[in-house]
């Protein structure tokens, strides 16, 4: 069985926008990455380590844990053999409380695919190859959130070709949620179902056409 683990924060841990709620496994993209590799024969096994507020590598003051660089390493350590971790984190790089910018977030996911390639595993498991995703672009923050997002639509402005960037001198793949899927006009940052299920079935199919040959 091969694993593949998802390294992300709520909008792969499927929060309902503008809600405290959350989508079932089957319907957040995870789980529908999963099923649909499953269904095209792969034996596989989807483990997702996804946290609401999560950044690249910043902190939160207000809610301890949400640094990504923090315990990454072992996450791989503890989940390994992995085939593949699927790498989706910038969003909250740009929450109020940071002055960040693209190539800032950027910087940050580059230091967490380096921490993944370094991360102390035994050593006949193998290096996971790494498909580094870019988060849908924030549209109009609204609702519970709002303020925590304030400005945060021209802060991120440029974050999917900075990642795609980085995913270049990291030689590793790269794949752009806005391709297929928009932040949810409720909140305009999370993901509706709809999305999700979008979202899971296009990676499948990237999945099983890039790293299945």
């Amino acid at each position: 069985m091969d694993q593949m683990l998802v390294y992300a924060d709520s909008l792969s841990w499927g929060i309902i926008p503008d809600s405290r709620q959350r989508l079932a496994f089957e319907q957040r993209w995870p789980g529908v990455f999963e099923h649909n590799l499953q269904a095209r024969g792969q034996n596989v096994r989807v483990i997702e380590n996804c946290l609401n507020g999560r950044r690249s590598v910043w902190e939160d003051p207000f809610k301890a844990g949400r640094n990504g660089a923090e315990g990454l390493a072992q996450v791989i350590e503890m989940h390994s053999p992995l085939k593949l971790v699927l790498l989706m984190l910038g969003t909250n790089d740009f929450q109020r409380t940071h002055d960040n910018n693209a190539w800032l977030s950027a910087q940050g996911v580059a230091r967490l695919i380096q921490i993944i390639r370094q991360a102390p595993i035994e050593p006949d498991m193998p290096i996971p190859e790494i498909l580094l995703i870019a988060p849908p672009v924030i549209t109009h923050p609204q609702g519970q959130i709002a303020g925590k997002f304030s400005g945060a639509e021209q802060r991120c402005i440029g974050l999917s070709e900075a990642l795609r960037q980085v995913a270049q001198e990291q030689a590793t793949r790269f794949f752009d949620a806005n391709q297929v899927i928009h932040a949810s006009p409720v909140d305009g940052i999370h993901l509706d179902a709809p999305a999700h299920r979008l979202l899971g079935e296009a990676l499948a199919e990237e999945v099983t056409t890039r790293y299945n040959k």
